[in-house]
């Protein structure tokens, strides 16, 4: 019995209802956040939204590779690594582009909706918790949860001070350091993944 497959198939079954939650909740916060970025002309809140975006992307390739080999999964933690750092490099030229040209950001919607996204991201990071020592696609989840989190404290931060200071720089600082964020979390996976791939070729 303890050659069954069984502890495998529920472990894949736990892994694939945690990731399908996650994505549910991260594509829906990615377009109220866009919706949100634009119409207050928040660098910050167009930064997170853009995280959510990567972290959807993320989790749906972790999806894909439930129940594959580990080479599989490896290589779905290095996309996913691959696709957060050129997100945050598109933002990272957006926020060039409104420090030279100018921004109005409006802190009440950037308090209000990154309060939201504080809370659904806190939940993400619940429901992956158990999975944080897991395989490394599961590992790159909890990683980008829990940079999530920090975005998302990142732009309450930057709405109090826009609101308190009455100047756009705070969005843009914030913006800036959500960004650095992003591109740490997604090099610290590709990483994680080579070394993946590394022991695997040892024990190969």
């Amino acid at each position: 019995m303890s050659d069954c497959g069984c502890e495998i198939e529920i472990t894949d079954k736990e892994q694939a209802k945690t990731l399908i939650i996650l994505l549910l909740i991260n594509g829906a916060m990615f377009i109220a956040e866009i919706i949100a970025g634009v119409l207050a002309d928040s660098t910050a809140l167009i930064a997170d939204s853009l995280d959510m975006l990567a972290d959807a992307s993320v989790y749906a390739i972790g999806l894909y590779a439930v129940g594959k080999t580990m080479g599989v999964k490896a290589r779905a933690a290095h996309i996913s690594g691959l696709l957060q750092i050129l997100l945050g490099l598109g933002v990272l030229a957006d926020i060039i582009r409104r420090a030279l040209l100018g921004s109005e950001p409006e802190p009440g919607f950037m308090l209000i909706v990154g309060a939201i996204a504080l809370v659904a991201n806190s939940i993400c990071l619940v429901l992956i918790h158990k999975h944080r020592e897991g395989e490394v696609h599961m590992r790159a989840s909890w990683i980008f949860s829990k940079n999530d989190v920090i975005a998302n404290l990142g732009v309450i931060i930057s709405g109090l001070l826009v609101l308190t200071l009455d100047t756009r720089w705070p969005d843009l600082i914030i913006g800036l350091i959500i960004t650095v964020v992003v591109v740490r979390g997604g090099l610290h996976i590709i990483k994680d993944a080579g070394q993946e791939r590394r022991n695997m070729a040892n024990e190969g």
